[in-house]
């Protein structure tokens, strides 16, 4: 009935509101074709052309059920939908009064964060920035006013930029991060910037490598590759 397009047609309109009703007799329907499910032949007080149901007016008078039937019972029925929940009508003072406000503007970058630019700490932060964009494809950075995240589905590792030191945030349990050397600080409840409850410092290049080696983790139990088995 649906012609030689049926696959199409069926993807397209399958679960779409001009396809869909409500009976208590969906296992007795099954596949059949339409005219079946109108009639039931068998047992007529089942067939939609019977139902008592206001949302099945006008199927047991249809003799074909395809995509242009489909397409103006989903019309009617929108119709119908728009007039039982319409939508408020409120006027403009209302609506600028709940309107959010303008924010200043939000867009930092790496000049908002002079701690960074320093001669100490730009060698350091830069290469900290290049090993973590290259954890995966998927790691992104953003500066933010007081620090700077690193993302994946969220974020992972936030940079909080000190005089002498990066102060890095994993996001993570404090629990769940292996640290054989012990460097790392269970901030759990402890106000501060940044997300996650382990806390590590990065002042030098030589510790870089091990400090990406925690960073990892939080990246891999973030896209749920660490997870304990």
């Amino acid at each position: 009935m649906l012609g030689a397009d049926w696959q199409r047609i069926q993807q397209t309109w399958l679960h779409t509101l001009g396809n869909l009703t409500l009976t208590a007799y969906n296992s007795d329907y099954s596949d059949r074709p339409f005219a079946d499910k109108r009639d039931m032949p068998s047992a007529p007080e089942k067939g939609l052309k019977q139902s008592p149901l206001k949302l099945n007016q006008g199927l047991g008078v249809l003799e074909a059920w395809n995509e242009n039937t489909i397409k103006a019972r989903a019309g009617k029925l929108a119709d119908l939908a728009t007039g039982v929940w319409s939508a408020p009508a409120l006027s403009r003072d209302i609506l600028d009064a709940y309107r959010p406000k303008a924010d200043a503007a939000t867009d930092y970058t790496l000049d908002d964060h002079p701690k960074l630019l320093t001669p100490g700490m730009q060698p350091v932060f830069e290469a900290f920035r290049k090993a973590v964009l290259a954890l995966d494809p998927c790691v992104s950075e953003e500066f933010l006013k007081l620090y700077v995240a690193y993302k994946a589905e969220t974020n992972f590792v936030d940079v909080i930029p000190q005089a002498n030191r990066l102060r890095l945030s994993l996001n993570m349990r404090f629990v769940e991060v292996n640290d054989p050397r012990g460097i790392c600080k269970d901030v759990t409840g402890i106000g501060r910037w940044g997300n996650g409850d382990v806390e590590v410092s990065l002042a030098t290049m030589e510790d870089l490598p091990y400090v990406i080696g925690l960073v990892r983790q939080a990246l891999e139990l973030q896209l749920g590759n660490g997870a304990n088995e």
